[in-house]
C-alpha cells in the first residue's frame, strides 16, 4: 500500500508537467499568430532617396530627347502631349504616358523595327525637363517651377521667394499626381517634392 501511493503520485505529477510543457510550447505560437495579423502593409514609397529619372514615371508636358545611332533625322526632343503621346517621324503617335524611361526607350525600338523602318535600331531617350511642381499659399511668389531631381519642400519654397510672415513652416499639405486629396506632412529639410506636385503653405494661427 505504502509502495504504491509514491508510484501513483509520480504518475500524476508526471502528467502535470507534460501538459505544463505543452502550454507553453503553444503560447509561442499563439502569439506570433497575433502578431502576424497586425502586420501593416507598406505604403508607397515617397522617400527622397526613393525617386531617379531610372523610375521616374514619364507623363504630359515631359520634354524627351530621343537619339537614333545613326538617323539624325529621327534624333530630336519631344514634348508629351496632354494626351500621352509624342510624335514622330515614320512611326506617327507613340504612347509615353504612364511608362518608365526604359520602357518608352523600348516601344520605340520596337516601333520601329516591326514597322520596317529600322532593322536593328539603337535608340535612347532620357528627359530633359520634367513637368513642374506647384505651389501656394503662405509663399512669397506662389506659381509653378521646374522640378529638378533630389528637390525638397524647402528648395521648393525658397524657389518660390521663401516664406511668407504668416506661413506655418513646420507642416506642409501635399498633393501627389493621381492622388485625390492633399495630405500633411511634417515639413523637414529631406521632405521630397516629385514632378507634379501640388504643395500648399498653410497659415499660422497665433
Amino acid at each position: 500500500m505504502n509502495s504504491r501511493f509514491p508510484m501513483g503520485l509520480a504518475l500524476a505529477f508526471g502528467s502535470l508537467l507534460l501538459m505544463g510543457h505543452a502550454a507553453e510550447a503553444q503560447a509561442p505560437q499563439t502569439r506570433s499568430a497575433a502578431v502576424s495579423s497586425n502586420v501593416a502593409v507598406p505604403a508607397m514609397n515617397t522617400s527622397a532617396s526613393s525617386f531617379s529619372m531610372d523610375n521616374y514615371i514619364l507623363g504630359p508636358n515631359d520634354k524627351v530627347k530621343i537619339s537614333v545611332y545613326g538617323e539624325t533625322g529621327l534624333t530630336g526632343e519631344y514634348v508629351i502631349s496632354s494626351d500621352g503621346k509624342i510624335s514622330l517621324p515614320l512611326v506617327g503617335n507613340v504612347g509615353a504616358s504612364g511608362k518608365t524611361v526604359k520602357q518608352f526607350q523600348d516601344e520605340l525600338v520596337t516601333a520601329y523595327r516591326d514597322g520596317g523602318y529600322l532593322k536593328d535600331p539603337k535608340i535612347t531617350a532620357e528627359v530633359v525637363s520634367a513637368r513642374p511642381f506647384f505651389i501656394l499659399g503662405e509663399v512669397k511668389i506662389p506659381g509653378q517651377y521646374p522640378c529638378l531631381n533630389g528637390m525638397t519642400v524647402m528648395n521648393a519654397v525658397a524657389t518660390a521667394g521663401g516664406f511668407t510672415y504668416r506661413a506655418e513652416n513646420d507642416t506642409v499639405f501635399i498633393r501627389h499626381p493621381g492622388e485625390a486629396q492633399e495630405h500633411k506632412e511634417k515639413l523637414t529639410d529631406t521632405t521630397p517634392v516629385f514632378p507634379g506636385d501640388t504643395i500648399r503653405i498653410d497659415e499660422r494661427w497665433f
